[in-house]
């Protein structure tokens, strides 16, 4: 379930002062189809530990290259050693593409793409913005990109060179914090104010098909609600939540209802077995599945990333954190289970019946 295969750095390059671009080749290049906006996860030990970290594609799948973008993170074991320490010919073990960002709507003449990105958050975007201009002639992208200052706006070079290149395709709007602009309208925060008055005065919603937001929670939250108030449909916006925004949030455990405070029966689902044993109520899913040996599958244990998804077949549970699943996912019976605490005497949770 948790397979991670091996492949090798053939090439390293900052694309700012703390953020390389990483590009790698797998040995198994069959186990790295991928889609855009699609992310990959990392695993490597770090003093006797180990650490697993996710990182979005920054290529598109006609570029035959399979990139991704590490921005250092203040106590990013990972993310830092990345950054210093990773050299060409370096091997990483690495799981195969996961994630659903990308809503996979067929391209016509007339589709307008609206994309916002905060820092890091650019890379999956970028794997999108590539697909849409390279697999129709006619598609637009719009893309709103949050940054301190210039010197943070990662792939800037890139997205230049895409700007030249599909000139009147691809709109790019820059809002700088830190610095002053000509036009006021591009300084200062993204929030809801600033994206309402972006669409009374630059970006038309009444053609967007579908809006891609990737960055912090908060940026996030504003956006999507002013993009509701001003017209787009729920199911029209896709979120995709910085993994590193969130490391290793600590929760209190559930209270039960009910039931005996003591052990309680479990009972897992993994690569066609079924493995039961007792389990503690303070005790995630996830954590209970590796605390008896099962090779679960996880990265960001934040509730973040979809990579733990399981479905809950029996016994009442409670999802602590959700930033991954869909509402219908979720009225399904599928979970997140780095963020999932069991509330009642047996649970049955099944990680097959997330893979089909």
């Amino acid at each position: 379930m948790a397979q991670f295969h091996s492949v090798t750095v053939t090439d390293i390059h900052k694309t700012i002062r703390e953020a390389v671009v990483v590009t790698l080749q797998p040995d198994n290049t069959a186990a790295f189809q991928f889609v855009p906006g699609q992310y990959l996860t990392f695993k490597r030990v770090f003093d006797g530990e180990e650490i697993r970290r996710s990182y979005s594609i920054c290529t598109a799948v006609h570029d035959r290259l399979l990139k991704v973008g590490i921005k250092r993170v203040d106590g990013g074991v990972f993310s830092s050693w990345a950054n210093t320490d990773l050299k060409v010919g370096d091997k990483l073990e690495v799981m195969s593409p996961m994630g659903k960002f990308y809503s996979g709507d067929g391209l016509t003449d007339d589709t307008h793409l609206l994309g916002f990105a905060g820092g890091s958050g650019i890379t999956p975007v970028l794997s999108i913005i590539r697909t849409t201009l390279a697999e129709s002639d006619h598609a637009r992208f719009t893309l709103v990109y949050a940054n301190r200052n210039v010197n943070t706006i990662m792939f800037r070079d890139e997205l230049e060179d895409l700007k030249n290149r599909f000139m009147h395709r691809l709109n790019i709007v820059h809002i700088l914090e830190d610095e002053s602009q000509d036009i006021d309208l591009f300084t200062g925060r993204v929030d809801a104010e600033k994206c309402s008055a972006l669409f009374n005065h630059w970006i038309d919603l009444r053609s967007v098909s579908c809006c891609y937001i990737c960055g912090p929670e908060p940026m996030m939250q504003a956006i999507a609600l002013a993009l509701e108030e001003n017209g787009l449909q729920k199911s029209q916006i896709r979120f995709e939540l910085f993994s590193g925004a969130q490391p290793g949030r600590a929760k209190k455990p559930v209270a039960s209802k009910g039931g005996s405070e003591e052990g309680l029966q479990a009972q897992v689902m993994l690569n066609g077995e079924t493995r039961s044993f007792t389990m503690k109520r303070d005790t995630s899913l996830l954590q209970a599945s590796l605390d008896n040996t099962l090779d679960a599958p996880y990265a960001c244990k934040a509730g973040v990333c979809s990579t733990c998804k399981a479905k809950v077949v029996e016994g009442e549970t409670e999802m602590l954190v959700n930033h991954a699943l869909e509402d219908y996912e979720v009225e399904a019976g599928y979970v997140l289970t780095c963020q999932c605490y069991p509330l009642s005497d047996k649970v049955v949770w099944d990680y097959d019946q997330a893979r089909h």
